[in-house]
C-alpha cells in the first residue's frame, strides 16, 4: 500500500453529493480521491482493497422507490463482481477487517443501516437491527441544524469536536431500532456520536424543528464499536467553506467550514494507523 491516503467516493443510481464529498476529502488531507460509479466496482475496474476510506454520499438511490437506501443495500449485499466472482459484500467485509474507515452521509447512512453495517455489534456487519424511516413531520426537511458530539463516543470522525452546525436534507431520517434493547445497547456503548441540539443551549433536543425528524434520543449519527464506521443524516461535506453557512455575510466565521474536521479526523487516523 502506498504512503498516501486514498479515498473512494461511490456514485451512481441517484447519488448527487459525490463532488462535494470528494472535495471535502481533499480538504481533509487525502492525497488521492476517486469518484467511482457503482457499476465500475461491480465490473472490477476499481476495488475497495485499494483504498483506505470509503465514502457513501447523499442522494436518492434508485429513487428511494423501495425505501431510502433499500435497493442499494441489496445491491451491495448480493451483486457479484464480474472480474473475480466474489460478492461485493465480501470486499466490503474485508475492507472493514483490514481496519479501514467508512463514512456514510444521509442516503449513505440509510444504505449502511439497511445493509447491516451499523451498529455492527460484536463484529456483525450483515444483519439489520436499526433503520431510518419517514420524518415525523411527514415531509422533506431542508434546514440547518445544531448538533452535539458525544465526547465519550469511540467515533474516529468526531474526535475532539463538540458543537457543530450542518444542513439536513432528507425525508427519511428518523432513527429506529428493532427493539428497545438494541436502542439501549447503542446508547450504553456511546455509539450515538452525534445528536440534534437546541441552537441556544447546545444540549440534545426532541423539539421540532431543531430535531428535524423525531429521532429518539435526538440521534443524528451513530458509529460501530470500533469507531471506524460512521453514518449520519446531516451533511458535513456541505459546510467546507464559510460561504456555505446561511449567515456567512452576517457572522464572523473561520474560512474553513466545520465539516472539514470530520474528514480530517478520518485522514489523520489513517495516517497514524494504516500507512
Amino acid at each position: 500500500m502506498s504512503k498516501k491516503v486514498k479515498a473512494l467516493v461511490i456514485t451512481g443510481y441517484g447519488t448527487n453529493c459525490e463532488t462535494e464529498m470528494a472535495h471535502a476529502c481533499r480538504l481533509g488531507g487525502a492525497e488521492q480521491v476517486d469518484i467511482v460509479h457503482m457499476s465500475q466496482l461491480i465490473h472490477g475496474e476499481y476495488r475497495l482493497d485499494d483504498y483506505h476510506l470509503l465514502n457513501l454520499p447523499g442522494g436518492f438511490l434508485d429513487g428511494d422507490d423501495l425505501g431510502a437506501g433499500q435497493a442499494g443495500a441489496h445491491r451491495f449485499k448480493h451483486v457479484v463482481v464480474k472480474s473475480t466472482g466474489e460478492k461485493l459484500m465480501e470486499q466490503l467485509l474485508r475492507f472493514i477487517k483490514d481496519g479501514k474507515l467508512i463514512l456514510g452521509v444521509c442516503n449513505g447512512f440509510q444504505l449502511m443501516v439497511k445493509t447491516g453495517l451499523l451498529p455492527g455489534f460484536d463484529g456483525d456487519y450483515q444483519h439489520r437491527q436499526v433503520s431510518l424511516i419517514h420524518n415525523d413531520s411527514g415531509r422533506f426537511e431542508d434546514r440547518w441544524v445544531a448538533l452535539k458530539v458525544d465526547a465519550a463516543s469511540p467515533c474516529v470522525f468526531t474526535k475532539g469536536l463538540d458543537r457543530l452546525y450542518f444542513p439536513v436534507r432528507h425525508g427519511e431520517g428518523k432513527f429506529v431500532t428493532m427493539d428497545d434493547q438494541v436502542l439501549k445497547e447503542v446508547q450504553n456503548r456511546h455509539l450515538v456520536a452525534l445528536r440534534y441540539a437546541d441552537p441556544q443551549s447546545g444540549e440534545p433536543t426532541m423539539t421540532y424543528p431543531a430535531n428535524p425528524n423525531g429521532s429518539p434520543d435526538a440521534i443524528a449519527g451513530i458509529c460501530d464499536p470500533s469507531g471506524r464506521i460512521f453514518g449520519l443524516m446531516p451533511h458535513p461535506e456541505a459546510f467546507h467553506h464559510r460561504t456555505n453557512h446561511p449567515r456567512w455575510t452576517r457572522e464572523d466565521l473561520p474560512e474553513e467550514g466545520q465539516g472539514v474536521a470530520i474528514f480530517r479526523n478520518g485522514v489523520e487516523f489513517i495516517r497514524a494507523n494504516l500507512l
